[in-house]
């Protein structure tokens, strides 16, 4: 994909896109822990929190249609050159993190099935496979897979109404209670941080809508929708059956071979998000360098670590991101929508210092809001802290750059 393409996609196609990126086993699985909090607590927790998160994303969408840049270059307008290329590391890290875990989870998810229909025991094989299909899938280009993952799409809906029937059938859903303790705060904060944890990438592909609406408006209803749904069903699945592991479910379900392949659809269009947005980000640190090869380098690393590390435990790998990101999607957002004086790239700015002071506090300030259990959680706390103090300082911090046209002086 490249920006001299026509800006092509529709609302169904982003519709699709995040619908389909939303049906994940990750989502699944972190419903999964706001068990403790019982069924009618839990959903209230998940529907505020995607309602706050999946709104968030939708502001930095609208900055990627406007601008037409990707998620990580847009940063340069708050933070410079020199620190978009930081933020560019922190996500390539993350999105090599997440395809790793995606890729693992699902290979387990599978590999469950496959034990259970031909004694077939083999989590490496899995990986490889998901991982290969994931790497087809980026070869294909946006044309292939804007079509296919409309397709894509419609089937993983089935899987929702199905694990839905499986999980919603039971009828001690509202009555069964689950062992461990679980602030709302935390419920709230695990539910905001799922969506958050696409802004860095969102952008990367609302720079290609048709119109400003028809990307944002099929973003926002597309994850929302779905994530809440894979949210309440992992919720539902670690209350009735203690596991939400959608694997078990669809076999608890008699779905079979069917099981097998939606697992894996599932994982590929979701994990391809990743993989493709870790190569776009890696193009800000070196730009002559192929979009779609870098993309598919990011897949087959991916793969390799979800085969040597055992990724399981990623509850602090969420907060890990909600700390980086949070703080500064803050700052970004308040230049661009509330301060409203730098809109667009300053080709000769390099580093905002005053910008990464803010950032920096805003990373201490979010560990504390996790200490504190606010029943807010910590990401908007945060969120409104930090684009209070940047909205408060940065006429004072104005000279605190690092421009090209004065490379000898820490102020211009």
């Amino acid at each position: 994909m490249n920006d001299a393409n026509k800006n092509n996609l529709s609302f169904l196609s982003f519709l699709g896109l995040w619908f389909g990126a939303s049906i994940s086993i990750a989502e699944i699985m972190t419903g999964g822990l706001l068990a403790p909090m019982g069924f009618k607590t839990g959903v209230i927790a998940i529907l505020s929190g995607h309602l706050i998160g999946t709104g968030i994303l939708a502001l930095g969408g609208i900055i990627g249609t406007e601008e037409r840049l990707p998620s990580i270059m847009s940063t340069r307008i708050s933070f410079g050159l020199y620190g978009s290329y930081l933020f560019s590391i922190f996500n390539v890290l993350q999105l090599i993190g997440w395809t790793a875990v995606m890729i693992i989870s699902g290979a387990r998810s599978v590999n469950l099935i496959s034990k259970a229909l031909w004694d077939f025991d083999n989590t490496s094989f899995w990986s490889i496979i998901i991982g290969g299909l994931i790497c087809l899938w980026i070869v294909m280009g946006k044309n292939g897979w804007k079509k296919i993952n409309i397709i894509a799409a419609g089937l993983l809906f089935l899987l929702t109404i199905v694990l839905s029937y499986v999980v919603f059938g039971d009828a001690h859903l509202l009555t069964n209670t689950v062992s461990g303790e679980m602030s709302f705060g935390t419920a709230l904060e695990l539910s905001i941080i799922m969506p958050l944890s696409w802004l860095p990438l969102i952008a990367d592909y609302t720079r290609f809508a048709k119109s400003k609406k028809g990307g944002i408006s099929g973003s926002f209803i597309g994850y929302f929708v779905g994530s809440s749904w894979m949210y309440i069903i992992g919720l539902g699945a670690a209350i009735v059956a203690k596991n939400p592991d959608p694997g078990a479910m669809m076999l608890a379900a008699n779905l079979g071979f069917a099981a097998l392949g939606v697992v894996v659809l599932s994982t590929i269009t979701t994990t391809f998000l990743d993989a493709y947005s870790a190569g776009v980000t890696f193009l800000n640190l070196l730009p002559k360098l192929d979009e779609k090869k870098v993309a598919l380098a990011m897949g087959l690393i991916g793969t390799l670590i979800a085969l040597v590390f055992p990724i399981e435990s990623y509850e602090n790998f969420l907060y890990a991101l909600g700390s980086v990101f949070a703080p500064m999607f803050a700052i970004l957002l308040t230049d661009y929508f509330i301060i409203r004086k730098s809109r667009q790239l300053q080709k000769d700015l390099l580093v905002n210092w005053g910008a990464t002071i803010v950032w920096v506090f805003g990373i201490f300030m979010y560990y504390r809001f996790i200490e504190y259990d606010f029943a807010f959680g910590a990401t908007l706390p945060v969120m409104i802290v930090t684009g209070t103090i940047y909205t408060l300082g940065w006429r004072w911090m104005a000279n605190w750059k690092y421009s090209k046209k004065l490379e000898t002086s820490c102020k211009s």
